[in-house]
């Protein structure tokens, strides 16, 4: 396995990989854009940044893999990308099983979103080895993230799940300390990151 873990680590930070990668996100990207179009029609300006989560968070990474490719490192866009594809992606996961839970089908879209979300939250954990950000991107990252939920579920802008609108409260409640925990898993990122840097 330790012989293993290194060449892992080549083949998810080669070229290739973050090419194809960037690709698979920026059509996401584009696909969540165009699916939240109807809500987005009926947004007040001020909140339409706040609105489309998901595809927001997988430009974040996109812009993050741009910057491994030119060989640097967008230190907010990996903060804020490590934290939003981790959230939003176990959120839609538990929606939209949710949704399955109160109607009883979600349909083959509604299976295309769990699995494409699942693998949002699963690359934002694969690539911490390749995050660098500061405590002070992370702050950035936590006062968007948390700001969010706040344009969420006070101002009412949460993404639209008309069957699921009864347990707002409580997914409201639910996203709050999902926040928390992927503000988490950031800093460990983070502290991960500073004692590696300073072993060097």
């Amino acid at each position: 396995m330790k012989t293993l873990f290194p060449q892992i680590l080549y083949l998810l930070g080669h070229r290739t990989t973050l090419t194809v990668l960037f690709i698979i996100n920026f059509s996401g990207t584009i696909y969540g854009y165009i699916w939240y179009a109807p809500q987005l029609s009926r947004t007040e300006p001020q909140f339409l940044i706040f609105v489309p989560d998901s595809p927001t968070a997988s430009l974040f990474f996109c812009l993050a893999i741009a910057g491994w490719l030119l060989g640097t490192n967008f230190k907010l866009m990996e903060a804020l990308a490590l934290i939003t594809l981790v959230k939003y992606g176990i959120w839609a996961v538990v929606m939209n099983i949710l949704t399955l839970m109160e109607i009883g089908s979600i349909g083959f879209t509604g299976w295309m979103l769990i699995v494409s979300h699942f693998m949002m939250a699963v690359e934002g954990i694969l690539y911490i080895f390749k995050y660098r950000f500061t405590f002070l991107h992370l702050a950035i990252g936590a006062v968007w993230t948390l700001h969010n939920d706040v344009i969420d579920y006070v101002y009412g802008q949460m993404p639209t799940y008309s069957s699921l609108y009864k347990y707002a409260d409580h997914i409201g409640y639910f996203t709050f300390w999902l926040s928390i925990a992927c503000i988490l898993i950031s800093y460990y990122s983070y502290k991960k990151g500073d004692y590696l840097q300073k072993i060097k």
